[in-house]
């Protein structure tokens, strides 16, 4: 049974965490000369502007109620990258934005986390309950779940942000063909990563996001313990 500390420091790990990495997608493209995010409004920090029903509330409470990483997307952030001086540069740089911004917020996390561990003993901390789950329960979650939303992405599966990196290194006369593979490959990965580890017991992704995310956030936190 999920605890409420651990589903409340979930839900506040988890929409930060898909919130920036949209709103820098979208910064990214009107950086590079593109306002189709900026007249969307998801620039915005507002997690309402970018909240995907299934991808962003369903999905993540089925993955904790399975014991599963919890991971999941917001919607899109609309971009045109034939505002771009170089479309597919633009595409990767854009792509790579939201990883990135994942990567500074987990590495923030255990800057916090290792600062307070200095500052503050765990015995000390334990007298302020508020205190002793924000540093034993939410920085961990916090910096973990940033990080697997990036390893997440990275994956070359269209549309999510490691297919940018594809994308870059394919030959211009493929794109076209490569653009229309992207709406049917998603909806059939989220059928997989969620039904095959029940039908066969397997995880691959879970074994991906733990030699992964796991092994980067046993680094990050190394310091502080």
């Amino acid at each position: 049974m999920i605890s409420i500390p651990y589903l409340i420091c979930s839900l506040l790990s988890f929409i930060p965490a898909i919130v920036c990495h949209e709103a820098m997608h979208g910064f990214a493209a009107y950086k590079l000369g593109d306002p189709t995010a900026k007249r969307a409004g998801r620039l915005s920090f507002n997690p309402l502007k970018h909240i995907d029903p299934f991808g962003t509330v369903i999905m993540p409470l089925l993955l904790m109620a399975m014991n599963m990483p919890v991971f999941g997307y917001a919607k899109p952030v609309p971009y045109n990258p034939a505002y771009f001086k170089d479309p597919k540069k633009g595409d990767l740089i854009v792509g790579l934005a939201g990883p990135a911004a994942n990567l500074v917020l987990a590495i923030f996390g255990a800057l916090v986390f290792t600062v307070m561990s200095f500052v503050l003993p765990v015995n000390q901390l334990a007298q302020n309950q508020l205190f002793y789950y924000f540093y034993t329960m939410f920085l961990p979650m916090f910096s973990l779940i940033n990080l697997y939303l990036m390893f997440f992405n990275l994956l070359p599966i269209p549309p999510l942000d490691g297919s940018s990196i594809f994308a870059f290194i394919l030959p211009r006369k493929y794109l076209p063909t490569y653009y229309k593979v992207q709406q049917y490959a998603f909806p059939i990965f989220m059928i997989v990563i969620i039904v095959v580890p029940y039908i066969l017991k397997f995880n691959p992704i879970g074994i991906y996001l733990d030699f992964t995310a796991g092994n980067v956030f046993d680094f990050l936190f190394s310091f502080g313990k």
